[in-house]
């Protein structure tokens, strides 16, 4: 009687103990269950961020604005490890912004000039920069007549960064900036320097091939996407921004100061809503309050809080982007505005002055310091794109009129002090400011083509 041979398979069962089938089948069902799960857990983070994205980037600054002022008041600045991680956000927000801003300026325009023709909008633009400088040295003019006031000086023992002594100093470094070795200009975020390299590349390459022409505008659009991915993260960076004022600050030390800060903040406020309406008005004769409140909502906020005009340049591309703005025209008037459209700075060098001038009994004219303070304020494109750049220029507008440079420094000492609210409405300002010239500008050439668009709302780019 011949056996049947039977073959026992490593995996079969049949000899396993009871209790070890049991382990092997609890084994078996968790791995199962990681093998199901394991597909959902990479799509609930997919879906959470989707959800995050889904909600409107304006809403996501506030809650973080909010978020990041209550936890000022019940968690103190006091150098512990929380604390610490929360202003770090804040931090890591404005250092990124600030990081891919020159890269991105610089490859933006050199796209811009070597791909598209030359954007006829861009002399509206610049016109448009200096006519609001202008006009809002005047509103400051005329706020500090109006108000005038008797600064108690704080001393300027603490105030360690050097002023310039006059206009061919301003002159001399403006014409170095623009001269500067072009990598250590975008190491040294050195605007000017950028925008003159980046132009003369830009025109040299229009000669090139489609195909290196290709490379410029595949970096551009590179180094866009990496700049929407920080934007994204805004609401994290302003809560720890927020956070930071608020609990370092505190609003104690704008109590003396306050009517100066009044002073500043009503003339800025009076541009914004003012004075900038009335010329977007003059040249498309259309409503100019959704473009301006659109740029104050989207662009001034982020400003507000990261006090950069350059770490803004960013958040006015996109806006830029969303409103349908052509990109061979906002990719060069955006960082041309960060540098030379110094309406807020023209507001803080006049009033800061003329109230000096008060405090010391001197007497200005208004032809005079309508002059003199808005040349101070074209000068101040050596100091701008950074937090409190223009309180540099303030005795340089004081020693055009005749004030002495110790009183001058006193001055820019109150600034420092008052430049949380200050500094902060300025460059919200001047950001705004620059997206809404080149929307306007940009809206004027629709407008002789005939185009139907609607003020402040995404439009389709125009071919």
């Amino acid at each position: 009687m011949t056996k049947t041979a039977t073959c026992s398979s490593p995996l079969s069962t049949s000899k396993i103990p009871f209790q070890s089938k049991k382990i092997l089948h609890t084994d078996s069902k968790l791995l199962l269950l990681f093998l199901v799960l394991q597909p959902r857990k990479g799509y609930f983070v997919k879906g959470i961020i989707e959800k995050y994205n889904s909600v409107s980037l304006v809403l996501r600054i506030v809650i973080g604005l909010v978020i990041g002022a209550i936890l000022a008041l019940f968690i103190p600045s006091d150098g512990s490890l929380v604390p610490a991680v929360i202003t770090l956000l804040g931090t890591l927000f404005v250092n990124a912004l600030k990081a891919v801003a020159p890269i991105l300026v610089f490859f933006l325009i050199i796209s811009a000039l070597c791909n598209a023709e030359a954007p006829g909008s861009m002399k509206t633009i610049i016109i448009l920069y200096i006519v609001s400088t202008f006009v809002a040295a005047l509103v400051a003019v005329i706020g500090s007549y109006l108000f005038p006031m008797e600064l108690t000086l704080a001393a300027a023992d603490d105030i360690t960064q050097s002023s310039p002594s006059g206009i061919g100093e301003v002159l001399n470094t403006l014409l170095m900036n623009i001269v500067a070795n072009p990598v250590a200009a975008i190491v040294n975020a050195n605007y000017i320097g950028i925008l003159v390299w980046a132009a003369m590349l830009g025109v040299a390459l229009r000669a090139a091939s489609d195909t290196t022409k290709n490379v410029f505008a595949n970096v551009s659009d590179a180094i866009a996407t990496i700049v929407r991915w920080i934007i994204s993260l805004a609401p994290f960076g302003i809560l720890g921004l927020v956070y930071d004022a608020v609990a370092t600050n505190g609003m104690e030390i704008f109590i003396e100061y306050g009517q100066l800060i009044l002073l500043l903040v009503v003339c800025m406020f009076f541009i914004a809503l003012v004075a900038n309406p009335i010329l977007v008005f003059i040249l498309t004769r259309k409503n100019p309050y959704p473009l301006v409140l659109r740029c104050l909502r989207d662009s001034g906020i982020t400003a507000f809080f990261t006090r950069s005009s350059a770490a803004n340049i960013p958040v006015n591309m996109e806006l830029c982007e969303d409103l349908g703005l052509d990109k061979n025209l906002y990719s060069v008037s955006i960082p041309l505005g960060a540098t030379i459209n110094m309406a807020g700075a023209a507001v803080t060098i006049t009033v800061m002055a003329m109230q000096a001038a008060n405090t010391v009994g001197l007497t200005v004219d208004i032809p005079t310091a309508v002059i003199l303070s808005a040349l101070a304020a074209v000068s101040a494109c050596g100091a701008s794109g950074v937090p409190g750049g223009s309180l540099l220029l303030i005795p340089l507008a004081c020693s055009l009129f005749g004030i002495p440079n110790d009183v001058a420094m006193q001055v820019v000492a109150i600034g420092f002090i008052i430049g949380v609210i200050q500094d902060s409405c300025e460059t919200a300002l001047n950001s705004s400011s620059d997206a809404v010239f080149t929307a306007t500008a940009e809206y004027r050439t629709w407008i002789k083509k005939g185009r139907d668009f609607v003020m402040g709302k995404n439009n389709t780019p125009m071919a």
